[in-house]
């Protein structure tokens, strides 16, 4: 966008400009159209035609005004929006993980479109207006909205944002150093026994690989099988979907932890049988519907596939599960109190297991006692005091 045009004649008095504003000290190219509520424009030249632009409402200061104006007179180059589009062209960050990149796509199009009070996106303010203060005052009203784990995403992201740009000389300062972040609430929930099999029936009972068009509230048949393994063996979602034929050995089921943890076997069960055979049917049936071939390698085998009969990849799982969760809520199946994770389940397993601190260490693969804490959430019985 071209910077606003001048005006050739000196500004007339508006009688309908707020009083709050000096209409002496007006910059150039900034005018008030006083219908609805009131706001802000600027004219601008874009190729052989004059178009409007409003930038602010009729609570802006003169001060912001004047930021406006100078902000107007620069180019795009100078906004927070082409910084950050510039910072996701390169190759710095076309080499972080997918999820890292993926979670960085999420903050970006959360911060950038974060409304200001002077009726703009955040997106477009000029990266030298952005202080500590203004990066404060975003992450707070997040926060108040109920969403502090949203609120500290935001500012991971302009902080790594910022320390890029800095580095290679498109902005001075990294404003987001030193910013406090918002309190997160600790979600150590624990689901209850009759709602977790409330939950898993439900999902069994509405699997559905291939649902009709327009029929509403089925889900994946695989959801209430990895809850059950998750539960079962104590396990991740992740460690779930990516269990192979590998896994299964004559006395039990092979782990496959991740973050350091050590693996080991889950003996067998009925009910773990039962879990791992219904998964090893469903694959079958699918391969079988897509003519798929048989790996002759077990782990070349994934247990949980997709309908389409490849692996489950971990974004399509997440994806489903808040599907199910949410569907399951609006059925009232379970309320807003008593919703739970999946990662949840793996903590509702090491609090069920039967032993010691120690046995149950042992069996969730932990390498420090201190996870228990996190993890071990029963209330162990003792004798009073003699």
């Amino acid at each position: 966008m071209s910077p606003p045009a001048k005006r050739g004649r000196k500004r007339g008095h508006n009688p309908h400009i707020p009083r709050h504003i000096d209409q002496a000290k007006l910059p150039d190219g900034i005018y008030f159209d006083h219908r609805g509520r009131g706001n802000w424009y600027t004219i601008y030249q874009e190729g052989d035609r004059r178009r409007r632009k409003n930038i602010a409402t009729a609570r802006a200061t003169l001060a912001e005004l004047h930021q406006l104006a100078d902000d107007l007179s620069h180019t795009d180059r100078h906004k927070l929006r082409w910084l950050s589009q510039q910072f996701h062209d390169s190759s710095q960050f076309k080499q972080l993980a997918a999820k890292t990149r993926e979670g960085y796509d999420y903050a970006a199009a959360v911060l950038l479109e974060q409304p200001t009070r002077l009726g703009i996106p955040f997106g477009d303010l000029a990266t030298k207006r952005i202080t500590s203060a203004v990066v404060q005052r975003l992450v707070d009203r997040i926060a108040d909205e109920g969403t502090p784990s949203k609120a500290n995403a935001v500012l991971r992201y302009l902080g790594r944002l910022f320390r890029w740009g800095r580095n290679r000389g498109y902005c001075d300062d990294n404003p987001a150093h030193g910013v406090e972040h918002a309190k997160e609430r600790e979600r150590r929930r624990l689901p209850e026994s009759p709602i977790m099999a409330k939950l898993i029936a439900h999902a069994q009972a509405t699997g559905n690989d291939y649902p009709r068009r327009g029929q509403k509230g089925s889900c994946p048949t695989y959801l209430w099988i990895v809850m059950e393994l998750a539960y079962l063996c104590r396990l991740r979602g992740i460690e779930v979907i990516t269990l192979t034929d590998a896994n299964a050995r004559p006395e039990g089921l092979l782990t496959n932890r991740r973050k350091g943890s050590r693996n080991n076997i889950v003996a067998w069960t009925p009910r773990l049988r039962a879990a791992w055979q219904a998964a090893v049917d469903r694959r079958a049936e699918i391969w079988n519907r897509r003519s798929r071939a048989v790996p002759m390698l077990p782990d070349r085998r994934p247990l949980i596939v997709s309908r389409s009969g490849d692996a489950l990849r971990k974004s399509s799982f997440d994806s489903a599960w808040q599907r199910f969760i949410r569907r399951a809520m609006e059925a009232e199946i379970i309320t807003e109190d008593e919703r739970f994770s999946m990662h949840d389940l793996k903590r509702k397993g090491i609090t069920d297991t039967v032993g010691t601190r120690h046995e149950k260490q042992d069996a969730s693969g932990h390498r420090s006692a201190g996870m228990m804490d996190v993890y071990d959430l029963s209330i162990p019985v003792v004798p009073p005091s003699s």
